[in-house]
């Protein structure tokens, strides 16, 4: 763990393991057994993208979403964030029925909405509510990578600054794990006023003195980085995470410099004061409650 201020979509390549089409009857029952059985026998067995090792997707999972060969950060959902960092049987889950609608009647919106709920159960990119770290009450949200990139529209906001505004009503710390792809163009200027709305509730909370710590993750970039992200009290993140708000060749086409390496990378970030602790997925949860007590002197 390196200490600044106190000191995907998963990369997978799936590998087939036989091929599941070939010699399958039709119309048997015992078949459909047996093609289930081997769907999930493919799912087994995964090639990780950074190292290009074989890797058990069940070790992946049982360590944090870390690759066994070579330590690479896999993308987590929302639930194993929330599994991460949340003791167990304290989660309570906020606002869970809001939904976006289509205000801007954006073409193929209402259809993309339908399909990625069903595809990821879940109903926008954020999960929100309150729980225990370590003991301590506070109240959360975490955003999803795989509900269309994390992309914030009036959902997404609108459950942010609730999850915020609770945090102010019942005097707890707020905690905010953010992984996305910035506004959500469908919703036009309904989303890049979600920047607006956060960071005004985010003020009042700091007004108040209730700290928010902000966990944005691999990646986060666009206008959740240039809002509520990057205000946090303490500012925490994970190796090698991608923060930032536009791709290197937009920045340095419009500023005509060539950029450091690795400039939009954690550890960078960290030597030049925009976040304030790199903590290993492992240490995150502790690393997070050490930081809440010393702020709440709880």
């Amino acid at each position: 763990m390196n200490l600044g201020l106190f000191s995907g979509k998963k990369k997978y390549a799936t590998i087939s393991v036989s091929s599941v089409e070939k010699e399958q009857p039709k119309n048997n029952e015992g078949s459909k057994e047996e093609r289930e059985k081997e769907l999930d026998k493919q799912q087994l067995w995964d090639k990780c993208t950074n190292c290009n090792e074989i890797i058990y997707i069940k070790d992946v999972k049982e360590n944090n979403q870390i690759c066994p060969k070579c330590s690479h950060y896999f993308r987590m959902s929302a639930a194993e964030r929330i599994e991460l960092l949340i003791d167990e049987g304290t989660f309570v889950e906020e606002d869970s029925k809001i939904t976006s609608a289509n205000p801007l009647n954006f073409p193929g919106y209402t259809e993309k909405l339908r399909s990625t709920r069903e595809k990821t159960g879940l109903n926008d990119a954020v999960i929100s509510g309150t729980g225990k770290i370590n003991g301590i009450e506070v109240s959360i949200g975490v955003m999803d990578f795989s509900f269309m990139g994390g992309s914030m529209g009036a959902v997404v906001g609108e459950k942010l600054t609730r999850a915020i505004e609770r945090g102010l009503e019942k005097k707890l710390p707020v905690v905010i794990v953010s992984t996305s792809g910035g506004a959500r163009m469908h919703e036009g200027i309904n989303s890049l006023m979600q920047m607006a709305k956060t960071s005004a509730a985010l003020d009042k909370l700091r007004e108040n003195g209730i700290p928010f710590i902000s966990i944005p993750v691999n990646p986060t970039t666009g206008g959740v980085t240039a809002s509520f992200a990057m205000l946090g009290d303490v500012i925490i993140t994970e190796p090698k995470a991608l923060i930032g708000f536009a791709g290197p060749r937009v920045i340095e086409q419009t500023i005509k410099q060539k950029l450091p390496e690795g400039f939009q990378k954690a550890e960078f970030l960290l030597e030049h004061g925009m976040v304030d602790i790199i903590a290993k997925r492992e240490d995150l949860k502790n690393v997070v409650y050490r930081v809440v007590k010393n702020l709440t002197n709880s």
